[in-house]
């Protein structure tokens, strides 16, 4: 009998329904072909400003949250995962992008301090956190860990979706000064010698940050497919074969 696994994904802060991103609409594309009704998109969490959910996120990126459902972000997250018909019986992984990537962990801290309590979604559940904001030194990182040694989280993917080169890895850091101050480097690079340009506020899809050139690639949904669903097997075997089969036929296309 094959588990069933559900993805439910974390998009990033420029998220709008009505225009995505290539790689938001490919990557959503690509799983929806390999998942069909078992992935879904973690809605309602998306202000109409991106420059809000970037805020969002570095105020919220180094502890776990001590009162998460009081935060509407992670109550409308984490009520769309267990609303799902027989979540109790699937294997869960949460997938995100930048933004998304802080919303996930925090959302991730909660489902494990509930299983731990309730026991209530039977098995451990992945967590891949890309492009992210979350940096490895956080509280919440190591929190992440905890929760995977007691056997609640299986995999956890950081480094493993990173784009070498992107100054905007971690950017959440062990604090908020921390992550203020490298906020501002990134997007004023010409005021500090810690960091070079192109700025983060440089959008352009050619020769912007290298956060943006990637996010309108369809090659990092590419890659997003192949470290997750086929080379870390997050979605299990019969999945790893469906993701390879569409990453091919989209080459022949």
């Amino acid at each position: 009998m094959n588990m069933d696994h559900r993805i439910f994904f974390f998009a990033g802060g420029d998220f709008k329904e009505e225009q995505r991103n290539a790689f938001t609409a490919n990557f959503i594309q690509y799983l929806s072909e390999v998942l069909g009704d078992r992935f879904s998109i973690i809605e309602g969490i998306y202000h109409q400003m991106p420059v809000m959910n970037v805020v969002w996120a570095l105020n919220r990126a180094q502890e776990p949250l001590k009162a998460p459902l009081q935060n509407q972000i992670i109550a409308r997250s984490v009520n769309q995962i267990l609303s799902c018909p027989h979540i109790d019986e699937s294997k869960l992984t949460l997938v995100s992008s930048s933004f998304g990537s802080v919303v996930a962990a925090q959302a991730a801290c909660y489902l494990a301090e509930r299983e731990l309590a309730e026991k209530s979604l039977i098995r451990p559940f992945n967590l891949a956190l890309g492009a992210s904001m979350v940096s490895e030194q956080s509280g919440l990182y190591r929190k992440l860990k905890h929760y995977q040694q007691r056997g609640v989280i299986d995999k956890i993917l950081l480094n493993e979706l990173q784009d070498e080169g992107d100054n905007s890895n971690g950017l959440g850091g062990r604090t908020r000064l921390e992550a203020y101050s490298k906020g501002l480097g990134i997007c004023f690079p010409f005021l500090t010698r810690k960091f070079s340009g192109p700025s983060f506020l440089n959008t352009d899809p050619v020769h912007g940050h290298l956060h943006r050139v990637r996010s309108h690639s369809i090659q990092k949904a590419r890659d997003f497919i192949q470290t997750i669903m086929i080379d870390h097997e997050l979605g299990g075997a019969e999945n790893k074969a469906k993701a390879d089969l569409v990453l091919k036929k989209e080459l022949t296309d």
